[in-house]
């Protein structure tokens, strides 16, 4: 792909997950509308906390049941999505996603992790059958050929992140959702943007932030990806391939 195809118009949609609607992590999110627009793309957008999304997967989210005696919820998550019995707001936030070229996730992080209600979108919206299954994970995933990117906010000082820092290297901090979630459903995934300690910073330091971020936004499309295994390397028992047995693979995918 050229440069000038890769900085097409695209499609983007953006999930943000914070409860207020004054902090510097929902100026992110305005501020990501703005650049997106302003850069030609088309933007749809998921602020959970104002719309009020409930982050609970339970029965409730199937008007019928494959098995109305014992749920078995990625199962009944297939049905649902064959059968069009989903919940409307499920269906909802999956049509945004299947829509969009990149998902940005926008969130603070809490206890090195995602708030609760974003964790509850992803269980919620990450149907088993259509965003992953069966040998249909990592690059293999129902959402090859798309991108993902965090966008996130903490309290904790660049320093705290590192190879011999105190709190490790921060991918690593995140790697449930890095790895686990967002490579493992096929995504391909953007290195994360941190704004650090945004609580006791000054406002001049916050707005150095901002224009950091604005230009990241506008910049995304060339922005360097996190690297994983890929399901070439293993054989069909999920066991790593060899050196022959990976070049002899690569040699029969070449063939016409």
């Amino acid at each position: 792909m050229s440069l000038v195809e890769d900085c097409a118009r695209r499609r983007v949609l953006v999930v943000h997950a914070h409860p207020e609607p004054q902090s510097f992590t929902s100026s992110m999110f305005r501020a990501a509308q703005e650049v997106l627009l302003d850069s030609g793309h088309e933007v749809r957008t998921s602020d959970l906390y104002a719309k009020g999304f409930n982050p609970v997967a339970s029965s409730a989210d199937f008007e019928t049941r494959e098995d109305p005696e014992y749920l078995v919820y990625a199962k009944e998550q297939r049905a649902g999505r064959l059968g069009g019995t989903l919940s409307p707001d499920i269906t909802e936030e999956v049509e945004n996603v299947l829509w969009a070229d990149l998902v940005v996730l926008n969130f603070p992080i809490f206890w090195f992790s995602t708030p609760a209600i974003l964790k509850g979108w992803i269980d919620r919206v990450f149907l088993s059958g259509q965003f992953y299954g069966g040998m249909r994970f990592y690059d293999r995933g129902g959402m090859k050929g798309k991108r993902a990117w965090v966008t996130a906010t903490l309290g904790g000082r660049p320093h705290m992140f590192g190879k011999d820092a105190v709190h490790d290297e921060i991918d690593i901090m995140l790697t449930h959702l890095l790895r686990g979630t967002l490579a493992y459903v096929g995504f391909e995934v953007l290195e994360p943007f941190f704004g650090y300690h945004v609580p006791y910073i000054s406002e001049k330091e916050r707005a150095e932030i901002l224009a950091r971020f604005d230009q990241d936004v506008r910049n995304w499309q060339t922005r360097q990806t996190l690297s994983f295994r890929s399901l070439d390397e293993f054989d069909e028992h999920l066991y790593p391939l060899t050196p022959e047995q990976a070049a002899r693979d690569r040699s029969n995918r070449r063939k016409p």
